[in-house]
Formats: C-alpha cells, structure tokens, sequence
C-alpha cells in the first residue's frame, strides 16, 4: 500500500533502496511478573498491532516460554509466546514480535497460529482508532512519541542503528506499508505453469543458462498479483456487490437481481485497474 498515492500497488510497482536506520531493543514483561522477553524492531510503531511474540521450537533458551503471556506494552491486552520455525534462532534475540496486518512473514505466521490481524494505519499512514492515544499521528511521528514513551517506562533497552532493504514506491518513492486489505488478484499458481515447462522442455532458452536457477527461484515463489488500483485513472472493474448479501457479480452492467438472495441493489465496485 502507497500511503501517497493512497492505492495498492504490486510487487513489480516497489524499488528496494538501502535506508540508514535503528534496531530498537524492546523489553516485553510477562504477566505472572516473573521477567521478559527482549526482541530487536525496525518499526516500533507496529508494536500497537502485535498479536504474538515468536521463538524457535528448537531453541533452548525459549522452549520454557511457550505459551506464556505477555503484556503488550502501552496497550490493554496480554499476547502469548508462541513456537515457530520462521524464527532465526541466529539473528537478534532469537525473540520476533509478530504483526500479522502489516508484515508478509507475520501475516504467514498468524495464518498458522489463527493470529487476530489488527490493522493499526489509515490509508494514509496515519494511526488509526486501534492505536489508542496515538490515534491521528503520522506513522513517524508515532515512532517518536511511542519510543519516548517505552524509554519513560524503562521498556526501552538500547537503540542500535542499522541499514537495511526498504520497499519505496516506484512513482512517488513513498516508503510503502504492508497492509491487509480487499483487492483483486489474479491467481497465479495455474498461470505460471506453462513458462515454468516452456522453460524446462527447451522451448525458450535462457542465456546463460545458468539464469535458469535465478528464474526457477521467481516461478516458485510467485504471489498471486494485485490487479486493483485505488488511483483516480484506468478503467474500472465489472463488479457489484450487493447491498444486501454481498455477494459479488462480475459483468457488463448490474444484474437486475441478485443470485443469492433475490436483492436488486447494488453497488459498483470502486478499484479501478
């Protein structure tokens, strides 16, 4: 998502570019008072939006933590300790904070967990009504004020700086936000089938060959792509929803009725392509 340009972009819309930033280490206190965990963040704004903290399963200094809880700083709720391969055992603490609404891995992770996804941003990356007395900030100046405010309650353990690959947007070059929202996607899985075989049976050949592992790696990891644009321009997509249902008709023009459940009232979807 482009907090700028205010639509959804797709992976080939976003420029990766060194940023000089800070690893904040953060202090998370378990409920029953018996200590905490510490775990290194990018973006402590996030913390507003965590569901979870995760560690290795294989790794001893954790293995007596999981399932614990935890109390969330500067919010009202209690997160568990949870095991999870995605962990480097090697990197950081070896303790990760997990915000499935606004991290790809994490959104993996809280899939496998049944994670609540809490967004906690506007479309314009201002903090919502689930950031508390953040709500209204800019998502910078929520960093400021919410790490000021970790420090005064002795959360804060040091501040490391660190550079490190940002997504930018590649009209505007707005730092993007991972968010969760509805938009259309082509589904991929099927698509990329033949250009995989095509590739594999010599019908097209690389040059030199030894790309093939570099392609290979795309067309086995490819997402399924986000076709819908929230931009003024382009043309809109053939879709309805029913006032009533919701339940979605793709086609020329509104149906008279709907499938479902027999309303006439509809509304145009608003993506445009």
């Amino acid at each position: 998502w482009c907090p700028h340009c205010r639509t959804s972009i797709s992976n080939a819309e976003v420029e990766y570019e060194d940023q000089a930033g800070h690893f904040w280490h953060l202090k998370y206190p378990f409920t029953d008072g018996s200590g905490y965990v510490e775990l290194a963040t990018t973006r402590p704004e996030t913390l507003l939006g965590d569901t979870a903290v995760a560690v290795n399963p294989e790794d001893e200094r954790y293995k007596d933590l999981i399932g614990k809880m935890l109390k969330l700083p500067l919010t009202d709720r209690e997160i568990p300790v949870i095991a999870d391969e995605y962990v480097d055992k090697e990197f950081g603490t070896g303790c990760v904070k997990i915000t499935p609404a606004h991290d790809p891995n994490d959104f993996e992770v809280g899939k496998r967990h049944n994670l609540e996804q809490i967004n906690i941003l506007n479309d314009d990356a201002t903090i919502n009504e689930n950031g508390g007395k953040f709500e209204g900030m800019d998502r910078y100046e929520a960093r400021k004020a919410i790490v000021k405010e970790l420090d005064d309650m002795g959360l804060l353990v040091r501040i490391e700086d660190y550079s490190h690959n940002v997504g930018t947007h590649d009209r505007c070059g707005t730092t993007i936000e991972p968010m969760i929202k509805k938009q259309w996607f082509v589904k991929m899985d099927e698509l990329i089938k033949p250009a995989v075989k095509a590739v594999q049976d010599k019908e097209i050949r690389l040059i030199p060959e030894r790309m093939e592992k570099t392609y290979f790696n795309w067309t086995d990891n490819i997402k399924d792509w986000c076709i819908s644009r929230q931009l003024w321009w382009g043309h809109r997509i053939p879709a309805y929803y029913c006032d009533e249902c919701g339940e979605v008709v793709v086609g020329h023009g509104a149906p008279e009725k709907c499938p479902k459940c027999g309303c006439t009232h509809f509304t145009q979807d608003e993506d445009t392509l």
